[in-house]
Order: structure tokens, then C-alpha cells, then sequence
């Protein structure tokens, strides 16, 4: 609990510098490399996806062997450098800093009128096209990322930390690292990207909901709507092409009483996604600081309960 502890402390006051020797992006070198190499020899439906499959396997392998075997070899050489060194594994996993300062630059911009700054900015967290959005578009688009990955990039990997340490939450990161980069439905990734992207969905099935419930129990201290929040991620939780990016953005949505989802143009194709929530107000851009509130509540809430479980079970 105290690694866990002094990983979320070193992400709220560190974020992601960009200088920092990330794993992910070890991660992401391989996967590159791994395509680059398979994709001449691998050219029919059926050998891409064993392809991907050997991806899969070894992307996550590679993220949790690596790390458990350093770990161990440093833990023989000094105690005190092998907890050092595995908060500093945990503290790679979490994204909770770095998700809300990008936000943030948006929500400046968009502040400030800037909306070509706020379209630049909003391009280098979604895969949308931002070229042509308007204010509110851009607005939605922050609020759905946000909210997504308040499971995917925040509450999922501190679960995993909390049951395997940081070999588990590496192999999580791992996961999620191949869905972004491999994981799409179409011509180029259907059949490589097959098993990441399923792979992804399966690790995020319980986190996602796990963090809509807590969303909305954060929205009961955050004079949002909780009511709204609860019935809106049980109502519209699969109005969503991922069977649980829907969820945690559905309890954003109740709980602010706005609507989400809707057409999209991604590499420069219409893309219809259903609705999520009540257009009860337009969306604006102050949504975009409650949507981070929601996730930190989300956060703070999952601490306790690890800290809670942790407590009794000695």
C-alpha cells in the first residue's frame, strides 16, 4: 500500500515528462518493430491474426517478465533500491496527471477563443479528425476521453497494481498499449489487431464498470447528479461500439446532465456512434473541468476501498 501510495503521489506532482524513459513507449518500439518484420511474411486473414496472437502473447510477456525478473535481481542486491524502483514501475502505469493536464490545455484554449489551438491540442489526445470542430465538439470530444479513460488510463491499472504489483500492472499497460496501437476494425487491423483489441476488452470489462459505479458515487460529493449519473450508466453503458468505453462515459454524462456520442469523422469518414445521456443543457466547456473532477473523485474512491481491503485482510 505504500508503493501504491508513492506511485499515485509521484504521478499527481510529476505527471509524464516528455524526458522520461517511459516503458509504454519501449512497448510501443516493439510492436512497431514486431509489425514491420511479420506483416511482409504474414498476408492472408488467417496468418495476421496468428500473427497478432504471437503479438499479443509476447508484447504482454515481455511487460511483465521484464519487469518481475529486474525487480527480483535488484531486490537481491538492495531492499531499499527494489522498492524505489517498483514505485517507479507503478507510477509509469497511472495516467491520472498526465490525462487532466492535456484536458486542461484545451479547456485554456478554448477559454481564450483560441479554437484552431484547442482543435491542435484536442487532435493529440483523440483518433477523431478535429480539423473542422466547432467548440462544443471539441468540448464533447475531451469529456468522452476523459471519461474513458478515467477506467483505462487511471482506476484499471491501480486494480491490477493493487492484486499484482507492478508486473501485473505492467502487463496491463501492455494490453492497453497494443488495443491503441493495433487494436482498430479496419482493413489494415482487423485481423492483425484481433486478439489485443479482445485481449483489451476482457482486462477492462470489470475496471469499466467499477469506475462508472464510482463516478457516480463521487457525483453524490460533487453536487453533480448521482441519481442522473447511476441510471444513465445502466441505460446507455452500451450504447457504445466497446462493450465498456460506454460505461464510464455514460456516468459522466448523468451526472452532468449532458448528451455524448453521436457522429464523428475519423481519417476523414463518418462515423455514427449512438447517444449517451440527456441533452438536458448544451455541453460547454466548464464540463470538461467536471468531467476531471468526476475522475479524480473516481480515484480517490478507489484508494480507500484498496486501502480498506488491504486493512482487513492484514
Amino acid at each position: 500500500m505504500i508503493s501504491i501510495f508513492a506511485a499515485v503521489l509521484i504521478d499527481a506532482f510529476v505527471g509524464d515528462p516528455y524526458w522520461f524513459p517511459h516503458p509504454v513507449r519501449l512497448l510501443g518500439r516493439y510492436i512497431k518493430a514486431f509489425e514491420k518484420l511479420i506483416r511482409p511474411i504474414a498476408n492472408t486473414p488467417a496468418s495476421l491474426r496468428i500473427a497478432g496472437i504471437l503479438l499479443t502473447l509476447t508484447t504482454v510477456l515481455l511487460a511483465f517478465g521484464s519487469t518481475y525478473l529486474i525487480l527480483q535481481l535488484v531486490k537481491g542486491i538492495s531492499l531499499i533500491f527494489y522498492y524505489i524502483l517498483n514505485v517507479l514501475f507503478m507510477y509509469t502505469c497511472l495516467a491520472a496527471r498526465c490525462l487532466s493536464s492535456e484536458a486542461m490545455k484545451i479547456y485554456k484554449e478554448l477559454l481564450k477563443g483560441d479554437i484552431a489551438a484547442a482543435r491542435k491540442q484536442t487532435s493529440m489526445i483523440v483518433g477523431r479528425d478535429t480539423d473542422v470542430l466547432g467548440e462544443k465538439e471539441v468540448t464533447r470530444a475531451v469529456v468522452e476521453t476523459v471519461a474513458e479513460n478515467s477506467s483505462d488510463g487511471v482506476i484499471a491499472p491501480l486494480i491490477y497494481m493493487a492484486i499484482g504489483g507492478a508486473p501485473l500492472a505492467m502487463a496491463y499497460k501492455a494490453i492497453n498499449t497494443l488495443d491503441s496501437m493495433v487494436g482498430y476494425k479496419n482493413d489494415k487491423y482487423l485481423h492483425f489487431g484481433w486478439c489485443s483489441a479482445r485481449l483489451d476488452d476482457l482486462v477492462n470489462f470489470i475496471p469499466a464498470r467499477l469506475t462508472a459505479v464510482l463516478m457516480a458515487v463521487a457525483a453524490l460529493f460533487m453536487n453533480f447528479d448521482a441519481l442522473g449519473s447511476f441510471n444513465t450508466f445502466l441505460k446507455d453503458g452500451k450504447n457504445h461500439s466497446s462493450p465498456n468505453s460506454g460505461f464510464p462515459e455514460a456516468a459522466a454524462a448523468g451526472a452532468l446532465g449532458i448528451e455524448l456520442g453521436g457522429t464523428n469523422l475519423y481519417f476523414g469518414r463518418a462515423v455514427y456512434k449512438p447517444t449517451i445521456g440527456q441533452n438536458k443543457r448544451p455541453i460547454e466547456k466548464q464540463d470538461i473541468k467536471s468531467t476531471i473532477l468526476l475522475m479524480f473523485g473516481a480515484y480517490a474512491l478507489t484508494l480507500i476501498i484498496i486501502g480498506i481491503i488491504n486493512f482487513i485482510s492484514g
